[in-house]
C-alpha cells in the first residue's frame, strides 16, 4: 500500500487488527504493537539489521505473526524540524518495503522519543547492558503510543 498520514490511517488499516511501531536504526529496528483497541504500544523483540532484503523478510514475518493491520514508522526528524540524512534513509526503506505488503504506513515524528525510552528504562532500573538491547523497541513502543494518542483524539474529534 502506500505511506498515509496518521489522519487517514484510520480508514486505510486492516480493521480489527493492531498497528506495529517502528524505531529503524543502524543496527537494529525496535519494533512495538498495539492491542486491538488501539490504546496501548508494548514493545516487542528488536531485529538486527542486515540487508536490506533480510530485514524487509524478518520485518515482514514479524509483522504477519503479529497480524498488525498497519505500520507508524518514526522519521527522525531534527530539532529544528528539518530532514536529514536519517530522515531520507529511513524514508528509503519505507518506499522499498511498500511493494513487498499491503499494509498502509504512517511516518510520526520520532523526535526524543529514544530519550524518553531510555529516561523509562534507567526509573524501572533497567541495567545498562539490558537497557542497550531493549532501548530501540522501548523508543519504537514510544513512536506507536504517541500516534496511538492522536487516533484516539480524532476518535474523540474527528474535526480536529
Amino acid at each position: 500500500m502506500s505511506v498515509v498520514s496518521i489522519e487517514e490511517l484510520e480508514k486505510a488499516r486492516a480493521y480489527g487488527r493492531p498497528l506495529a511501531g517502528l524505531d529503524l536504526g543502524t543496527k537494529t529496528i525496535g519494533v512495538a504493537i498495539s492491542d486491538l483497541g488501539l490504546s496501548f504500544a508494548t514493545p516487542r523483540a528488536y531485529l538486527p539489521r542486515k540487508k536490506f532484503q533480510e530485514d524487509a523478510k524478518a520485518l515482514l514475518h514479524l509483522l504477519s505473526r503479529e497480524n498488525a493491520g498497519g505500520v507508524i514508522v518514526g522519521l527522525p526528524i531534527n530539532m529544528d524540524g528539518s530532514e536529514g540524512p536519517r530522515a531520507q534513509s529511513t524514508r528509503a526503506f519505507v518506499r522499498n518495503l511498500q511493494p513487498l505488503t499491503k499494509l498502509p504506513f504512517a511516518f510520526w515524528d520520532e523526535r526524543l522519543s529514544t530519550v524518553a525510552a531510555e529516561r523509562a528504562l534507567i526509573e524501572m532500573d533497567v541495567s545498562r547492558a539490558k537497557r542497550a538491547q531493549r532501548i530501540d523497541s522501548a523508543a519504537a513502543a514510544f513512536i506507536l503510543q504517541g500516534a496511538l494518542d492522536r487516533l484516539q483524539a480524532l476518535r474523540a474529534d474527528p474535526g480536529g
